[in-house]
Parts: structure tokens; sequence; C-alpha cells
């Protein structure tokens, strides 16, 4: 499979507008026709592999909405790392598999647990305030992973003994297994039932970990938060997640950003939008007035007679790019009047003069008009006669 990678949209087959159903459904056809057990051609694993993928993320709204705005660089900046298995991390791809091949088998079987297997990787939601998601921010977060037994290294047996080799499965952590579908008949490669896949059984278990080889840590980390993250955006930290099993590395942990609301301030992508009430003198008669910004207050000019609800655009004065802080979006103001809930009785009136003379204008337009079309009568009576 090349290098570059191909549009989700084409990998299963569908428009961008594609339902949730729609993209499942695809999903099935396109697995059946590019699984390894089916499909001969020296690609079919890597198809495999690519098709999961676009699944993956077009089948969850948060990584569908990074990829329909940023796409697949969009996505890596964000923290996505492609890993697709049935076998671990994606039970609802593995209930879809099912369906037509009997089990989660994975690229023609599930992989095999006797050797060194990597950790799991971990998720944590982190809740940032407004600002620091603009302008980013270090924060210190507090998490439980799986840490190796100091008591055991991660063997999982007691001090002076070891583990013994499965005899179901003789070391190999699986065993075979031949099934009907509706496609045709399988054979897969599952768990061995005995051993759960690790090729060996624990007799005398280590009593800190119950044979398990890991405990769960607290642990403390101080994490960068870059400019321009939104909600939902996932970082990635390295390293973090739990354990391996028998050497393997450990997993990796992500931490989901969730972006308290402003008061003020409403986001759209790299947009920022707000409300400025103005006196309605400044409106009529023009002038200037202070508007809050991102980066603080901010003088703009208000021309004679402008209207309600008109919208003035700040330019680079929004967001910050992700992974390009020298582009910012943009801050519209929408201008609203002003109107007082109390007067001075010198305010009174004059507001009361200002609405005596806006009648009098008033009847004098309606009186000027009457007597253009009293003359226009006049005009066309006489053309008559």
């Amino acid at each position: 499979m090349s290098t570059t990678r191909r549009d989700y949209y084409e990998v299963l087959g569908i428009s961008k507008g594609a339902s949730t159903e729609e993209i499942k459904k695809a999903f099935r056809k396109k697995a059946k026709e590019c699984h390894p057990d089916t499909n001969k051609s020296p690609d079919a694993e890597s198809q495999f592999k690519e098709l999961g993928e676009a699944y993956d993320v077009l089948s969850d709204p948060n990584k569908k909405q990074v990829y329909d705005n940023y796409g697949h660089d969009g996505l890596k900046s964000g923290g996505y790392q492609p890993q697709w298995d049935f076998a671990e991390g994606f039970p609802d791809l593995g209930d879809i598999f099912a369906s037509f091949f009997g089990g989660a088998a994975g690229y023609g079987g599930q992989r095999r647990r006797g050797g060194p297997q990597q950790g799991n990787d971990l998720r944590m939601d982190l809740q940032l305030e407004f600002n620091d998601a603009i302008f980013g921010t270090k924060k210190e977060i507090t998490f439980h992973h799986l840490e190796n037994c100091d008591s055991c290294e991660g063997s999982g047996a007691s001090a002076g003994s070891g583990p013994t080799v499965c005899s179901t499965c003789g070391g190999q952590g699986q065993v075979r297994q031949t099934t009907q579908t509706i496609i045709g008949h399988f054979t897969q490669i599952v768990t061995c039932p005995n051993c759960q896949g690790t090729g060996s059984l624990i007799v005398n278990p280590c009593r800190d970990c119950q044979g398990q080889g890991r405990t769960s840590v607290e642990t403390k980390r101080s994490i960068v938060i870059p400019p321009g993250v939104d909600q939902g955006t996932r970082l990635r930290v390295a390293g973090e997640g739990d354990a391996g099993i028998k050497g393997g590395p450990p997993g990796d942990l992500y931490v989901v950003l969730q972006i308290k609301p402003h008061t003020e301030f409403k986001r759209d992508g790299y947009h920022i939008y707000s409300l400025q009430e103005i006196p309605y003198s400044v409106m009529a008669l023009g002038g200037e007035v202070e508007v809050n910004t991102l980066d603080g207050t901010e003088r703009i000019k208000i021309p004679s007679g402008t209207q309600n609800g008109h919208i003035f655009t700040l330019k680079g004065s929004g967001v910050p790019h992700l992974n390009n802080n020298s582009k910012r979006g943009d801050h519209y103001v929408e201008v609203q009047v002003e109107i007082p809930t109390q007067l001075s009785g010198e305010e009174k009136k004059l507001l009361q003069k200002l609405g005596e003379l806006q009648q009098d204008r008033s009847r004098k337009s309606r009186a000027s008009q009457n007597v253009s079309i009293v003359g226009k009568l006049k005009e066309a009576f006489a053309g008559g006669a």
C-alpha cells in the first residue's frame, strides 16, 4: 500500500454525507471482499488494515469531525494513531465481523499471546479553561496504569517458581477451529481456552500481583497543551499506558480534552463570535467603542447609521491554528442596540423631544407622499378628459 493515505470515504466507497448506518453497511460489504481469508491478493492484509482504519475514524463522530475539517494531518495532530485490530480495542467491529466469519478473527486468526505483548492504551478526560485551549498551557495530570510487579519482575510467579507450558496448546497459546459461515468454511486460530492465550500456566502465583505480573500504580505527569486545541482533541502521551506483558512495550495514554464554555465568546473552529451592546446615539451618530477580544480590549469604529445586528470582522483575532500558531482565525462582533433600563429626568425629556421630532418628520413625509399621489391623480384625470 502506498505511503500516501487514501481518502477514507474513497476506501469505504461512500460519499461524505453518508449516515452511520451507510458507513457500517459499506464496511460490512468491503470486509467480506478484503479479508485475507477470502482475498488471496498479496496486498490483502494492508487493504484490510486500511479498511479498518477508515471505519474506525468515520464511525466515531469526534474523529470524523476532525477528519472532515482537517484530513489525515488533523487526526495526526490530535494524537490519533492508526493501530487497528479486531481482537483488541474495537468490540463493535468484532461484532460486525462475527456476523459473517463466526468470530473476531483479526487477520486470519487471533493474535498469539504466548510471547511479549504491548500493553493496553489508556484514555483519560481533561477539562480545560476556554483560554487555555486557545493559547495553550501546561497541566499536571494524575492517572492509574499497570506497571510490572516489583516482587516477581513481571513474571506473575512467586519467588523460586516459574510458569509451566500449557498442555492443551503446547505453549502456542492458540488452537485451530473450523467454522461454517454463510460464505463457506473458514479455519480460525483461536485463543487457547486453558491458558487464555499465554501458552503457559502459573502454578504458584505471586502474592503481590496474584499472578498477573502487573500492579496498578498512581502516576503524575506534566503535559503540554498546544495552542488551538478544541473540544474532543486527543493528545498522545507515549509509553504511559499499561505495561506490556512478558517484556512487551507499554501502551500509550490518550488525553481527551473537554473545553469549558466562555461566558462571552463562542467558538466555531478557528473563529470567535461575540455580541456587543452599543448606545443608540453611537449607532446613529457614529463613534468608537471598546470590545473585548481574546487578546484584551480593542477599539472599533462605528459608522453613523449602523443598523442593529451589523457584524464587524476583526481579522486575525481568532484562534491560533493547531501546529501553525502564526495563522489565526477571525473574530466576528455583532452589535446590538443598548436599551437603557433607567433614565434621568433630563434623558427622558431629550428622548421625548427626539420622539416628537421623529413623529413630525414622519407626518411631513406622509403629507408629502399624499400631495404627490393627489397630483398624479389630477394629471391622470386631466389626461383622460
